[in-house]
């Protein structure tokens, strides 16, 4: 099949010679425009002919004449007005250049308009630049860059900022217009702004301000120090804002942050007087604040704040924590750490805007100086006894929480963690069994919040503890069930309340020798005898240190006195006779002697003198002799007799402690058994650091007893070394 021929259609064509005089006539007639617009006389110009003519030279050819004769006339005119700028006096300087660069501009845009046609063609396929383009170079090369005017238009332009900076009123409007001026030379870049003035203008703000920091340091204070660096920093914004490049500003910044505050940060923050450690001292929120802010925007600022901040608590606390005066009134000295807190807290909030870095430095600077003193975990276990026996009442529950709370921030801080848990069941053990709780849902609220911190295991005794007291009660119900029933009282008329604790439980005492009257001891058996016909295989023993008793005195008058079980011992003596000697008195009670001094003290020196004593001292020896004090008497019908609360003597504080050791040596080899059963192998070094890693929330074990309790379980045989490398061990399932 064959195919249809393609017809092509090609235009016509026209060869047209144009007269070489005509084009130079042209260019003559463009010329003389060109003349009138730089005079501004070109409202008698028709712009369409002009673009007319332009258009045939460019169409027959003649761009390239076009081009060149509109540069060389720009140029010619260009140098006229370069001469007629570099003649203006100073003040008139930058006023005559702006506006000669408005004329030029206006200008430009005129003549672009006339050859648009050749910016379209012969600039394009040439690879020129455009007219107006052209322009700017023109203007850029031999006026803004003409020898005469360059430096003298630096120069202005900085001396006029200098003297604004001083504090004079500049023009900013005309500085705004020369500064845009450099913009537009670039030509789409910034940079005859950046060469021309931007980079000089750097060095000379850097020299200012380094020298005005040298006269503000030595002559401020820190925080008026700090003022004027804010206000400068302000200042230079609002500079840029007006009559700069908006690219200028981080350039400017970091030249006032540099010389301003990264050059002087540590002379300021380290000021004697006014320094951080004033400011931390006297709670000066704004001007921490200020200082926060401002040294947030060098390197290193916020560090040297933190590190300042943090020897400062930590030499705080130290001195806080280790001054013998101080640690007499333990109480009041956690109160003082915990307002101590609460004022640093407020710090954080309000100045260091709740910085996790901040944050993180107060806490290890508070656990650094509460650790130092072993004792913490007792006098926090103590703060918190008193608080829940007496410091809560009439106090909301959401101040209980938040009470609380804050004490539990204490908390976190020790190291020791199994320590405390010793002493707060001791206490919780004396506020349960001696009805001193003030509030039975905030005891709970306590476990709750150290059951959150620290887990089930380390308050499931103290939640059996509450468990105790509840079947205790039940028992209770059921013990005067049973004497109801009886033909006659078995108690002989005494009323008996028991606690029945879980030795598991509780804190273990060492069994006290104390000798109790004969109708107590009846009412004992009676109580053992029920009990035991209950619950068969269990095994009671007498905690006759912790309990309380109510009885019936006469004296001047009748009394109900309410003690201890140690003084209702002492005092029923006296039934018998009116007198005894200290001796006698332990001998016939057996009481621990400790025990036995306290317990005279506060019947015979304590607020009511139950009994007298000889020699009448404030203090209880081998030597004296008591009398009962039949001159006795007191407003009240009911008499409270307190007894001595007496910070653990030094054999007690030993027991504790050995006590704490020894369910360490527990815990740590119950850690390194459930590690290497779960790894099978492992070396030396790492298994002491993962061991010392799961213990670290309840106490930091030392390396040297882990070591030992790796040695005992390799005797009994749980752990074995490895065969050739002896740093290795093995689990023996």
């Amino acid at each position: 099949m064959s195919k249809k021929p393609k017809i092509t259609i090609k235009p016509f064509r026209h060869h047209v010679q144009m007269d070489p005089d005509y084009a130079t006539k042209t260019w003559k007639l463009l010329k003389g425009a060109i003349h009138e617009i730089h005079k501004q006389n070109a409202s008698g110009l028709s712009f369409e002919e002009l673009y007319r003519n332009a258009y045939n030279m460019v169409l027959h050819k003649y761009g390239e004449n076009l081009y060149d004769g509109l540069k060389q006339v720009v140029l010619e005119h260009l140098k006229e007005v370069a001469a007629h700028v570099a003649d203006a006096i100073d003040d008139n300087f930058l006023t005559e250049l702006n506006k000669a660069w408005s004329d030029h501009k206006i200008s430009m845009l005129m003549i672009r308009d006339i050859l648009m046609y050749m910016d379209r063609v012969y600039v394009i396929h040439h690879n020129e630049a455009p007219v107006y383009d052209l322009g700017l170079i023109i203007f850029r090369e031999h006026v803004v860059r003409s020898p005469r005017i360059k430096d003298r238009l630096l120069k202005t332009l900085l001396t006029m900022i200098h003297r604004e900076r001083t504090g004079e009123v500049i023009n900013r409007g005309l500085i705004k217009s020369i500064t845009q001026m450099l913009v537009d030379l670039g030509v789409s870049s910034r940079s005859v702004y950046l060469e021309d003035f931007e980079k000089p203008f750097e060095e000379t703000s850097s020299n200012f301000y380094r020298i005005e920091s040298q006269e503000f340091i030595t002559s401020n204070s820190c925080p008026d120090y700090l003022r004027k660096v804010e206000a400068r920093i302000k200042e230079e914004l609002d500079r840029v804002a007006h009559y700069l490049d908006p690219l200028t500003e981080p350039k400017i910044k970091d030249v006032v942050e540099r010389e301003l505050i990264a050059a002087h940060m540590r002379t300021l923050a380290e000021m004697e007087q006014s320094g951080v450690v004033a400011m931390l001292r006297d709670d000066k929120v704004e001007d921490l604040k200020r200082m926060y802010n401002l040294f947030g925007r060098v390197s290193q600022g916020h560090a040297i704040m933190r590190d300042i901040m943090s020897n400062y608590i930590r030499e705080t606390g130290k001195t806080l924590i280790m001054d013998e005066e101080k640690l007499k009134e333990h109480l009041a000295l956690i109160q003082t750490i915990l307002d101590m807190k609460d004022k640093y807290d407020k710090l954080l909030s309000q100045a260091f805007s709740q910085d996790k870095l901040f944050l993180q430095t107060l806490n290890q600077a508070f656990e650094f100086f509460i650790n130092l003193n072993p004792k913490s975990p007792e006098y926090i276990s103590l703060f918190i006894d008193e608080k829940l026996k007496k410091g809560l009442k009439g106090v909301s529950e959401e101040e209980v929480d938040r009470i609380l709370d804050k004490v539990m921030m204490l908390f976190r801080f020790i190291q020791e963690k199994d320590v405390f848990e010793k002493y707060y069941k001791q206490h919780l053990a004396k506020r349960l069994l001696l009805g001193r709780s003030v509030s039975d849902d905030a005891e709970r609220n306590m476990i709750a919040k150290l059951k959150t911190e620290c887990g089930y295991q380390f308050t499931s005794k103290l939640e059996g503890m509450f468990t105790d007291m509840k079947l205790s009660a039940d028992t209770m119900d059921g013990f005067k069930s049973f004497l109801r029933n009886q033909s006659e009282s078995p108690l002989g008329g005494m009323d008996m309340n028991v606690y029945v604790l879980t030795t598991g439980f509780w804190p273990t005492q060492s069994a006290a020798n104390c000798n109790l009257p004969q109708e107590i001891l009846r009412c004992c058996e009676v109580f053992k005898k029920y009990y035991l016909s209950n619950h068969n295989g269990r095994r009671l023993s007498w905690q006759t240190n912790m309990g309380s008793a109510e009885l019936k005195g006469q004296f001047v008058k009748r009394h109900e006195l309410s003690v201890s079980t140690y003084q209702m011992v002492i005092l029923l003596f006296f039934n018998e006779r009116t007198e005894y000697t200290y001796n006698e008195l332990r001998d016939l009670s057996g009481i621990p002697i400790q025990d036995l001094k306290r317990t005279l003290f506060a019947l015979a020196c304590g607020k009511f003198k139950i009994l007298n004593k000889t020699p009448a001292e404030k203090k209880v020896e081998e030597k004296d002799v008591f009398q009962f004090n039949a001159k006795f008497k007191s407003v009240m019908t009911k008499v409270k007799v307190m007894t001595v609360v007496q910070k653990e003597t030094a054999e007690e504080r030993k027991e504790t402690r050995e006590k704490v050791d020894e369910d360490r040596k527990h815990q740590i080899e119950a850690a390194i058994v459930r590690i290497m059963k779960s790894r099978k192998s492992m070396e030396h070094s790492n298994l002491i650091s993962e061991v010392t890693k799961q213990l670290s929330s309840r106490f930091m074990p030392n390396p040297m007893l882990v070591k030992k309790r790796i040695e005992s379980l390799i005797e009994r045989e749980y752990l074995e070394r490895h065969k050739t490398d002896r740093k290795m061990y093995n689990y023996l399932a």
